[in-house]
């Protein structure tokens, strides 16, 4: 099953967080002091925001998937539209673990699509910057 990815640029998380606990009627699943994320079930989202100091409103898009099929197959779609792609493979992000890979829409809005293996207490280094294929 595969669960639509958003990620927001905040300048306050705290307020943030309140804002979007109240929105979705529930609590972020995961809480760090730049990061928040919610693993919604209805409807699926993988909603997370990150505060910034530099810029804020929408960095990305994705599709987290399940399992290594749907991975895959996930990938073939995204090198079949013909946009710049960025396989970046196991990667440490975001506070977890993953499989990812990356390309941009026409309009140049970054899109990843990636599979979560575990949660880490490390947020990782390349979570700052996009991929160069997708600024």
């Amino acid at each position: 099953m595969k669960r639509l990815h958003i990620s927001i640029n905040v300048s306050n998380l705290e307020n943030s967080v309140q804002f979007y606990s109240d929105l979705f009627g529930e609590g972020p699943s995961v809480i760090k002091d730049d990061y928040a994320k919610w693993l919604i079930s209805d409807p699926r989202v993988n909603f997370v925001l990150e505060k910034s100091t530099s810029s804020t409103g929408m960095t990305h898009a994705g599709i987290q998937v399940e399992n290594e099929e749907e991975l895959n197959q996930v990938f073939d779609r995204m090198k079949s539209a013909e946009m710049p792609y960025l396989e970046e493979g196991m990667t440490n992000c975001c506070y977890h673990k993953s499989e990812k890979s990356w390309t941009n829409d026409p309009d140049g809005l970054p899109w990843e699509a990636f599979l979560t293996h575990h949660q880490t207490e490390d947020r990782g280094s390349d979570n700052i910057e996009l991929p160069a294929c997708c600024q």
